[in-house]
């Protein structure tokens, strides 16, 4: 529980300190129509929603599973250990690895298959190989998904399948799920490879091409995994990165998926570019007379006619710990903890004065952002 809101002040002031030109001068462009039933585009690093469309309607959503399937059994599983493949898992129908009973693969390489060609079979290894049997790696599926908070998410196999189960989610969960799994290095490394060969242990070797389309033909388009049943129908993952900017794209229930997934990336790389609002480092709060430390800077994605529409907060809690809010027309949008000075992380020289800069400086700032 807060105790008290210390100070509020504009956004505008702080971004003197940290020497921005945003001199980015271009019409809006309009927003592509997008055709497939759900759709939800967002912004990586503050999950910020730059498009939806029915983004919370929860639906079936196929092979797209393999995303959380991927990131489970990287942080569960020990992946250069060998795991068996089962009569069961071979019979899986659908996509498949073509795997063979009794042979052994690393669990990095069922993973590179998972990902890359959508293996029903390597889902299915995973499971047994990761928690003993596929219901206990259900659980965990389920457990993680309660862990990120997604409200909308039901897991009831790790392929995706919905002939005798299916999994249930929604496009806003998937992005959130995407999201958590691209900031592991492991799996974004591996949902970025255009082509993997592997080599069981009984010297079967595999050669694997991914499937998603705009990885092999853009290079801004950096993960992203397909999706479709009869049911379901097309589900897709884009994720796309230009500069500072990571985008994730998220459609359900597709219709020209490709072309939507790539007009969404380019209207938010077009219309919104990531803001440095607070560098890392040093800062002062005149009218607290108190110097705090950030460990990171504070960037969040921005159209050029939103600078005036943003402001923090600094406030304390009941351990005396104090934290900065980027909020907008009340909502609190980011949170981060900042620490009163103390000589172990730096020297003032590197700090920079927040508030407090004066009707001349402020007409220097409205002059360089407009």
């Amino acid at each position: 529980m807060k105790k008290k809101i210390i100070l509020i002040f504009w956004i505008l002031v702080m971004i003197i300190g940290l020497i921005f030109l945003f001199v980015k001068n271009v019409s809006a462009q309009s927003i592509p129509t997008i055709n497939s039933q759900c759709a939800v585009l967002i912004e990586s690093h503050s999950g910020r929603v730059l498009y939806e469309k029915n983004a919370h309607l929860q639906r079936p959503v196929a092979s797209i599973s393999k995303i959380m399937t991927a990131i489970i059994a990287i942080e569960e599983g020990y992946l250069e250990e060998y795991i068996e493949i089962s009569e069961e898992a071979t019979r899986q129908v659908g996509s498949s690895l073509y795997l063979k009973k009794g042979d052994k693969l690393k669990l990095i390489d069922l993973i590179y298959g998972l990902l890359l060609r959508s293996g029903n079979d390597a889902a299915y290894a995973i499971g047994e190989g990761v928690a003993g049997s596929v219901s206990n790696f259900v659980y965990l599926m389920n457990e993680k998904a309660k862990e990120l908070g997604l409200k909308n998410t039901v897991f009831e196999n790790p392929s995706g399948l919905d002939e005798d189960s299916k999994n249930l989610s929604t496009a806003y969960d998937f992005a959130l799920i995407t999201r958590y799994a691209m900031n592991n290095p492991i799996y974004r490394k591996i949902n970025n490879t255009s082509v993997y060969h592997a080599e069981s242990l009984n010297g079967e070797r595999y050669t694997w091409y991914n499937k998603h389309r705009l990885i092999n033909k853009y290079d801004f388009v950096i993960g992203g995994k397909t999706g479709y049943t009869r049911l379901a129908h097309r589900t897709l993952v884009s994720v796309g990165k230009k500069a500072d900017l990571e985008l994730i794209v998220v459609t359900l229930n597709g219709v020209n998926d490709w072309e939507e997934h790539l007009a969404l990336l380019n209207y938010g790389f077009k219309e919104y570019e990531m803001v440095t609002l607070l560098r890392k480092g040093l800062f002062e709060v005149k009218e607290l007379n108190k110097i705090f430390y950030l460990d990171d800077k504070i960037a969040y994605p921005l159209r050029e006619e939103e600078f005036n529409q943003y402001r923090f907060f600094i406030d304390v809690d009941n351990h005396e710990r104090y934290y900065v809010h980027l909020i907008k027309d009340g909502e609190i949008l980011l949170t981060k903890e900042i620490y009163p000075y103390d000589k172990s992380y730096s020297v003032l020289d590197n700090s920079f004065t927040i508030l407090d800069l004066g009707e001349e400086l402020m007409r220097t700032i409205r002059d360089i952002l407009w």
